[in-house]
């Protein structure tokens, strides 16, 4: 049995619907990558199932649990953790302080996980008296993963981490990203990269229009003629 399984998902805004009956499968210990064009309905797919976004139908079970119903918070004392496009941190808060929010979470075992962050993120540890808003963007993206950790997730939804970064800080967070599937952190990743999302996915989906056209290992849709020219182009 999946970790996390989405059965004919369907979610919208006001009179739109955005997902048309997704269906996709994340085994734990694994990486499962979504890859698609801006305005395919990435995004949308991790705030359903996160909660976030009202589902219209479908199902969404996490650890053989029907969690399809459940507010957000709930999803997270479950083990699943988002981590937002766009890092979504408390600016004005220090380093420290946005840990110890997101640790409130999990009470005292949360509280005593963050020193086990900065082992894992040593830049934060150097950082963690700053306001988060004036770190680097990379630092920033680090955080918003370290936020997402604290809750000692069973599985992550990370939403385009890359997105905004320098080459290097590119490579950087990947490295985080396949140390952390390394750790047996289950992974279901959207990216735009999709040539660096395919490189490091057990399994992928491509997403369009709201709906699951393709689907395969990384590997396979990297070498997918139609994958190729719609998501890979030049290599980066």
């Amino acid at each position: 049995m999946a970790l996390l399984e989405v059965e004919a998902l369907t979610a919208g805004y006001g009179k739109i619907e955005i997902l048309h009956g997704v269906t996709l499968a994340l085994e734990a210990g694994t990486l499962c990558a979504i890859v698609g064009a801006n305005g395919a309905g990435k995004t949308s797919l991790l705030l359903a199932i996160s909660g976030l976004l009202a589902k219209r139908g479908g199902t969404v079970r996490f650890a053989g649990a029907d969690i399809t119903a459940l507010p957000p918070h709930a999803i997270v004392r479950r083990g699943l953790s988002h981590v937002p496009e766009g890092r979504r941190m408390l600016p004005g808060m220090s380093v420290a302080e946005n840990l110890l929010v997101a640790a409130e979470i999990r009470g005292d075992a949360g509280r005593k996980a963050i020193g086990g962050i900065y082992d894992r993120f040593p830049i934060l540890g150097t950082r963690r008296d700053l306001p988060a808003g004036s770190l680097s963007g990379g630092e920033q993206q680090l955080l918003a993963i370290a936020r997402a950790l604290v809750a000692g997730p069973k599985a992550l939804l990370l939403d385009e981490p890359s997105m905004g970064l320098a080459p290097k800080l590119v490579s950087e967070i990947f490295s985080v990203i396949a140390a952390e599937r390394a750790r047996g952190t289950s992974i279901l990743l959207v990216e735009q990269n999709a040539r660096r999302a395919l490189a490091i996915a057990d399994r992928a989906y491509v997403l369009e229009r709201g709906h699951i056209v393709l689907t395969g290992t990384g590997t396979e849709l990297a070498q997918n003629k139609d994958v190729t020219a719609a998501y890979l182009g030049a290599a980066t």
